[in-house]
C-alpha cells in the first residue's frame, strides 16, 4: 500500500487555507486514481510533522473529508478511504493584486456563493508582473476558471498580453475591464470614469461650498487613469478649480479645498494634515474617500464615501463560474454622504 505522506505538499504562495489545500490534494488523487478505496492516509501527527504545519490543520482537513463521506477513522488504525466516487467540483484560481478589506469582501462573497460547488485556490501577486507571470504560467492550466484582478505596478502591457493569450472560456476579469484583452470572456467590473463623474454630480449640493477639488492619485498606484478622466471632466463641466496631487507631503491645505483620496493609505495623511491646520472637516475642508468601511462611519463624525458594491462583485463572479457565463457585468457604484462634506 502506498505511503502518501511524501506526496502531500503545501503551496506557500497560495492564500488558500492549508486545510483546503490538503482536501484538494486528496480529491485530485481520487480523480486521477492515485488514491483508491481502502487506502490509508498518513496519520495526523505524521503529516503534520512532514509538512511542518499545525496538527489541527491536518485534523480539520480529515474531518471535512469525513463529512463528505470519503474518509472513515478507526481508533488505533488511522484514516481510511471508503469512497472515491463524488461530484468533482470546479477548480477555480483567484489571482488578486493585493489583499485589502475590499478584496476580502469580494473573496468572502465569492466563496460563500460557490459553497462546495468549486475548489478555490487563492493567490496574491502584489502588483508584481514577474510574480503574476510565474503564477499564471505555472499554475493556470490546472484550473477550469481563472479570475484575475489586473493591476500592475509596471509592465502592464506585457501583463495584459499574457491575459489576452489565455483561453477565453476560462477567463473572468474582476474590477477592471482591460481594453486590450479581446474576445469572448466573462467580467465583473467598475466603470471608473462614469462612476466618479456620477458620484460627484450626486454630491454637487455639498461640493458647492468648496472652490477647489483635489484628488490624491499616486503615480505608482493601481487605480486606472479613467478615474482622473472622470474627475477632470466633472471639474471642467461645472467650473471647479482642480488639481491632481501625488501625495500630501508638500500639500498646503487651505479653506475651501475638498479632497478625494483613492488609496486607503492617503486618507490617514490627509486627516492628519487637516487636523494640524485646525480646520473643521465638512466646513472649511471637505473629504471624500473611495470605498466605504465601518471605520469611515466613525472617523471625524463620518467620512463621505463613493464605493463599488464589492460583495455583489464576488456574488456575480461566482454565479458566472457556476453557469459558465461569458457575460460582462458592470457593478453599481454608491454614494454615502456624511459630515466630512
Amino acid at each position: 500500500m502506498m505511503n502518501y505522506v511524501s506526496k502531500f505538499s503545501i503551496d506557500e504562495y497560495a492564500i488558500t487555507p492549508k486545510y483546503i489545500q490538503l482536501i484538494n490534494f486528496v480529491l485530485q488523487g481520487m480523480q486521477s486514481a492515485q488514491i483508491k478505496k481502502g487506502d490509508v492516509l498518513p496519520s495526523i501527527n505524521e503529516l503534520s510533522l512532514y509538512l511542518d504545519t499545525p496538527r489541527n490543520t491536518v485534523e480539520r482537513a480529515y474531518k471535512e473529508l469525513k463529512k463528505m463521506g470519503l474518509v472513515k477513522s478507526i481508533a488505533g488504525k488511522g484514516y481510511f478511504i471508503i469512497e472515491t466516487n463524488y461530484d468533482q467540483p470546479l477548480k477555480v484560481m483567484l489571482l488578486f493584486n493585493k489583499l485589502s478589506v475590499h478584496k476580502k469582501a469580494i473573496y468572502d462573497a465569492f466563496s460563500a456563493t460557490l459553497g462546495n460547488d468549486a475548489a478555490i485556490d487563492f493567490y496574491i501577486y502584489h502588483n508584481d508582473y514577474q510574480v503574476f507571470k510565474r503564477l499564471l504560467q505555472e499554475k493556470s492550466s490546472a484550473y477550469s476558471k481563472c479570475l484575475i484582478i489586473p493591476y500592475f505596478s509596471d509592465f502592464k502591457e506585457k501583463a495584459y498580453r499574457l491575459i489576452d493569450a489565455m483561453p477565453k472560456n476560462k477567463l473572468i476579469l474582476l474590477d477592471y475591464l482591460v481594453d486590450s484583452v479581446k474576445g469572448t470572456f466573462g467580467a465583473v467590473y467598475e466603470d471608473f470614469e462614469a462612476d466618479i463623474f456620477s458620484a460627484l454630480e450626486q454630491l454637487m449640493a455639498s461640493l458647492k461650498k468648496y472652490h477647489t477639488l483635489i484628488i490624491i492619485f499616486r503615480k505608482n498606484g493601481c487605480r486606472t487613469a479613467q478615474i482622473l478622466a472622470g474627475f477632470t471632466r466633472f471639474c471642467e463641466l461645472y467650473a471647479f478649480q482642480y488639481r491632481v496631487i501625488d501625495c500630501m507631503e508638500q500639500e498646503d491645505i487651505e479653506s475651501g479645498f475638498a479632497y478625494i483620496n483613492v488609496e486607503e493609505d492617503d486618507l490617514v495623511d490627509l486627516v492628519q494634515r487637516i487636523l494640524e491646520k485646525d480646520f473643521k472637516v465638512g466646513r472649511d475642508v471637505g473629504v471624500i474617500s473611495y470605498h466605504d468601511t465601518p471605520l469611515k462611519k466613525i472617523i471625524l463624525d463620518g467620512i463621505t464615501t463613493i464605493s463599488t458594491d464589492f460583495r455583489m462583485m464576488g456574488e456575480k463572479a461566482a454565479e458566472m463560474v457556476m453557469s459558465n457565463s461569458t457575460a460582462q457585468i458592470q457593478v453599481p457604484f454608491s454614494v454615502t454622504l456624511r459630515n466630512s462634506l
